[in-house]
């Protein structure tokens, strides 16, 4: 496993072999935060995960997902996983299928 010293060093290595888009969630559905397309849950691939642990406190924590639409978009996720962040995120990820989850494959 490859290891970077912070998040932003990941976005910056995963846009430059493409990964250029930005999301968030609302309401279940991920958002292209430029083109404001909206995508269920089983319309998303996640190709990656990376977590990290907070440097001052290790309960806060923070998975960088790198995704891929079906309809060939390609971008980042970052989510807060501290224990006052907001789980829309999570239940986004959690709700996406198994199958659809490569990072699962060689568990």
């Amino acid at each position: 496993m490859e290891y970077a010293k912070s998040e932003k060093e990941y976005i910056t290595k995963y846009q430059k072999l493409g990964y250029t888009r930005n999301y968030s969630t609302k309401n279940n559905n991920l958002i292209d935060l430029a083109s404001k397309k909206q995508y269920a849950p089983e319309e998303v691939v996640i190709e990656n995960e990376i977590r990290f642990e907070g440097m001052s406190n290790p309960s806060d924590m923070s998975i960088l997902y790198i995704i891929e639409t079906k309809d060939g978009n390609k971008g980042t996720v970052l989510a807060n996983y501290s224990p006052s962040s907001a789980t829309e995120i999570a239940e986004f990820f959690n709700a996406i299928p198994k199958e659809n989850n490569k990072t699962q494959e060689n568990v």
